[in-house]
């Protein structure tokens, strides 16, 4: 691990504006499935970033509805279906700097790069084939892969030690303030990206930016090197 540093991406919200399809198809599920009408996307916010169970319940809360556990399975089951039937219809592309930032640490000997998210590896692999993502040459971590979701560390660590990297020498980009709150909890710095939220509920981050085209590699080690050099690691 010596000499590595890492890059670590979420995916919804953070490769592609997954957020908007994954409200629109969880309120049409909703709608279908429990009869509620007119739900919002903000309906859903206590769950962005945390895995699909938590996303539901979290608007099902909201509208003062107690799911069961069957219940949530289905649910979600049906909010994937629904997701893949809309993203075949319209694929998305990656929001502005992904592929850049990424193929740039790809290219360097001394970086290792990794996708994590807690969502499924059917859906996210569908949003990263529609975004043209080089999934397969790096490390990819799904919600299948671990046991706890976000706000625990534990995706983010997986992603570091199966990519080789100790996490505290790893940058994780993040969307969401669960997310956020993991990175940081890992040891790793975060970059979290205004796509989904705004910037108050990202405050726990140690760069927030509009677009990750104000991102590059140069900056990406700034923010490693000034952690290590604050807690006198090399």
């Amino acid at each position: 691990m010596t000499g590595l540093y890492g890059l670590i991406l979420d995916v919804d919200g953070v490769i592609a504006d997954t957020e908007a399809i994954n409200a629109r198809a969880s309120i049409a599920m909703f709608e279908e499935s429990f009869g509620l009408k007119g739900m919002v996307r903000t309906d859903f916010d206590k769950g962005l970033g945390r895995g699909a169970a938590a996303y539901v319940r979290a608007a099902a809360e909201v509208h003062g509805l107690e799911l069961t556990d069957a219940q949530v399975s289905a649910a979600t089951e049906m909010r994937q279906e629904k997701f893949l039937a809309m993203l075949n219809e319209q694929p998305l592309p990656p929001f502005e700097g992904v592929l850049e930032l990424m193929q740039e640490a790809m290219s360097r000997p001394d970086f290792r790069v990794a996708i994590a998210t807690s969502s499924t590896r059917e859906k996210s692999e569908a949003v990263l084939q529609s975004a043209k993502v080089p999934y397969r040459e790096i490390t990819y971590i799904t919600g299948s892969d671990v046991a706890r979701k976000k706000p625990d560390p534990e995706l983010f660590l997986t992603a570091a030690l199966r990519a080789g990297v100790d996490p505290v020498r790893c940058v994780v980009i993040e969307d969401a303030p669960d997310g956020v709150a993991a990175a940081k909890a890992a040891g790793a710095r975060c970059i979290a990206v205004t796509n989904s939220t705004t910037a108050d509920k990202l405050a726990q981050a140690d760069w927030i930016v509009a677009s990750l085209a104000e991102v590059d590699v140069d900056s990406v080690l700034k923010l490693i090197e000034q952690s290590e050099r604050r807690t006198g690691r090399k």
